[in-house]
């Protein structure tokens, strides 16, 4: 080989569109944390929201831009972990868990491990996604709660029972059956739809057209209320269709 012959370098940079909206949800679990810390629980809950949509944002700016990178993928993992992680962590505990310190005979710090389970079992659940996502591609169903519904369910409790104008100190039931739970499906293996197979780009009944302006109607009057059920209802939907499907097995083989 001539040494002489020029080296072609490889250019070196970030695509910049999807990494805007990727840390548009790091922005929205940091500020979701500041706030929560605060006490301003509302303004909590829509910092996860912006997350959220910023999330489900990026990875569709990329693939319409042909701007997919490792560096993304990576990157959008670790905002991921801050954002329904973290964040929803630590919603819940400022809100209600750390109520429960003041009950000496479980130890004091029940609260914090609660909020911490809920964080580690999201990191386990984004770090099998990319595994899975890896090998068999990401039009399967999900395996396992996904994190940013988790997160939803999690942070729309507070915001809706903080609506309503619940003290957290007198939901520490619910609010640690519901953090442990979410923790919980995030590591299972229930299947969750994807909803991979609707795609918006084709033609479709009219009625969906309908339901889906229903549903936009009903989270515009009343946001923390309708946005929890949704969320609650797609969490219990993942063990529901499992009994089902137990069941209809069973019956089967019997």
């Amino acid at each position: 080989m001539d040494s002489s012959t020029p080296v072609k370098q490889r250019r070196k940079g970030i695509y910049l569109l999807p990494n805007l909206f990727t840390t548009g949800t790091l922005f929205g679990g940091f500020y979701a944390i500041v706030q929560a810390m605060q006490g301003n629980f509302d303004a909590a809950a829509a910092g996860i929201l912006a997350a959220m949509i910023a999330d489900g944002l990026d990875g569709r700016i990329a693939r319409l831009t042909n701007t997919q990178s490792d560096f993304g993928k990576e990157y959008d993992s670790l905002c991921d972990m801050v954002a329904f992680g973290v964040a929803a962590g630590i919603v819940m505990y400022a809100y209600s868990l750390h109520y429960l310190s003041d009950y000496r005979w479980l130890g004091g710090k029940l609260g914090w491990v609660l909020a911490f389970l809920y964080t580690a079992c999201a990191a386990l659940r984004l770090a099998r996604f990319n595994v899975l996502t890896a090998i068999a591609g990401s039009d399967k169903d999900f395996f396992g709660l996904p994190s940013p519904s988790a997160a939803a369910t999690v942070a729309f409790f507070v915001w809706a029972a903080h609506t309503w104008g619940f003290d957290g100190a007198n939901l520490i039931v619910p609010s640690a059956v519901i953090t442990v739970a979410c923790a919980l499906l995030m590591v299972s293996n229930i299947r969750y739809s994807s909803f991979k197979q609707v795609k918006l780009s084709r033609r479709g009944p009219f009625l969906y057209m309908v339901l889906f302006i229903g549903l936009l109607t009903l989270v515009l009057v009343d946001p923390p209320r309708v946005l929890f059920l949704c969320f609650f209802g797609y969490t219990l939907s993942g063990p529901a269709v499992a009994l089902w499907r137990w069941r209809k097995r069973s019956a089967a083989a019997a």
